[in-house]
């Protein structure tokens, strides 16, 4: 079982900056692949970034070149940089944990999720 807490959500202004960080409990985070989700209201959750367990990346086309997903094990926490933001990138953000569907999972199937963290970009 893996728990996940979210945080650095906010109300920013269209071409600022976040840094989402995601804490996971336990002794084997880093046997998961992670990623962040969002979801905004009325439309589907999609995968915006995921990393592998060594650190393989994937991002959305909407987000490449101004989103970095990392992680440190050693703090059993990964980040979801966000700079450059516009008003589409407001949703609730979601972090999550995987080791079920393969090195790098971007479907929304994952094994276990956060509660989710608001981000709004003002225009």
């Amino acid at each position: 079982q893996v728990q996940l807490v979210e945080s650095g959500g906010g109300l920013v202004q269209a071409g600022g900056s976040l840094r989402l960080s995601c804490a996971a409990s336990g002794r084997t985070f880093s046997s998961y692949a992670m990623g962040w989700f969002r979801q905004a209201p009325g439309k589907e959750r999609e995968c915006v970034a995921a990393i592998s367990r060594r650190g393989i990346t994937y991002y959305a086309d909407s987000v490449k070149g101004r989103f970095t997903i990392s992680r440190v094990n050693a703090k059993n926490t990964v980040y979801l940089q966000l700079n450059s933001l516009k008003p589409e990138d407001t949703a609730v953000y979601y972090c999550a944990a995987d080791q079920s569907h393969g090195i790098l999972p971007t479907g929304s199937n994952y094994d276990y999720w956060g509660q989710g963290t608001q981000v709004t970009v003002s225009s």
